[in-house]
C-alpha cells in the first residue's frame, strides 16, 4: 500500500491524532498552527502535499499566476500548499483557482496567507485552509517562485509527496518517510481514545483516565514492534 493510502484507511483519524502519533515518534513538530478552514470544513482532508512558494514581485514583465501550472498539473489524492510567510494582506488563492483544482480533482488546498473568494469555494465544497481571506488580488504584488520545491510554513518544512491530514481542528504535516509508522501509532491512539471515553461514560474516575500513565512517552522512538507492549 502507499503512503497516503495507509493514512486514509485508519478509521477515526484526524489531525489530533496524527498530532499525537508524531509526539509518540518524537519527530519534530509538524503542526501548521494558525491555519484553519476558511469555511466549515466537514471530516478530514488527507492528501499528498504539492508545493508551491509565492513571494514580493521584483520583475515589470507579466507572470504565470500564484499555483496555476501546479493545478493544472494535479490529481486527485493532491493537496496544494502554498507558502506565502504567513503574509494577509493579499491573497494567493481564489475562486478560479478553485473550479481549476476542482476539475483536476484535488481535494484541497493550504495556504500560508489569505485567500478570497470565500463563498465559491464554499459553495463548491472545496476545502480552503488558510490565515485569513482578503479580498485584495495577487496580480502585480505578488508571484510564484518556485513549485514542487521544499517550502517552510510556521518553521515546518514540508517537501513535496508529504502527507497533510486536515480538518476543523487544524493541519498536520507527516513526512513521507514516516507516514507508515504515524499510521500504525495514530490508529492505536484513535482506539485508546475510543476507549477512554467508554471508560468516563460507565462513571470512571478522569483523574484516572486522563493520567500520564495511560499514554505512552517520546522518550524513545518506537517502532511498530512495540505495539503489544501497550496492551
Amino acid at each position: 500500500m502507499n503512503d497516503l493510502g495507509v493514512l486514509r484507511d485508519v478509521t477515526g483519524l484526524d489531525a489530533c491524532a496524527v498530532s499525537d502519533a508524531l509526539d509518540t515518534l518524537a519527530l519534530p513538530p509538524s503542526v501548521l498552527t494558525g491555519i484553519r478552514p476558511i469555511w466549515p470544513v466537514r471530516g478530514v482532508v488527507i492528501g499528498r502535499a504539492r508545493t508551491v512558494q509565492a513571494g514580493e514581485r521584483t520583475g515589470t514583465g507579466p507572470s504565470a499566476h500564484i499555483a496555476a501550472a501546479t493545478v493544472e498539473d494535479g490529481a486527485p489524492g493532491d493537496i496544494i500548499v502554498v507558502a506565502n510567510g504567513g503574509r494577509t494582506d493579499v491573497s494567493c488563492w481564489g475562486g478560479i483557482l478553485t473550479e481549476a483544482a476542482l476539475k483536476k480533482g484535488v481535494d484541497a488546498v493550504i495556504v500560508d496567507g489569505a485567500c478570497r473568494d470565500v463563498a465559491e469555494s464554499h459553495e463548491a465544497a472545496f476545502p480552503v485552509f488558510a490565515r485569513a481571506s482578503v479580498p485584495t488580488s495577487a496580480r502585480g504584488r505578488i508571484v510564484q517562485l518556485s513549485s514542487g520545491e521544499p517550502i517552510e510554513v510556521g518553521g515546518v518544512e514540508i517537501r513535496d509527496g508529504d502527507i497533510v491530514v486536515a480538518d476543523s481542528t487544524g493541519v498536520v504535516v507527516v513526512p513521507q518517510a514516516w507516514a507508515g509508522q504515524v499510521a500504525v501509532w495514530a490508529e492505536r491512539i484513535v482506539t485508546r481514545e475510543a476507549r477512554m471515553r467508554d471508560q468516563v461514560r460507565s462513571g470512571a474516575s478522569i483523574v484516572e483516565v486522563m493520567h500520564d500513565t495511560a499514554f505512552p512517552t517520546p522518550e524513545h522512538r518506537p517502532t511498530p514492534g512495540d505495539l503489544d507492549e501497550e496492551q
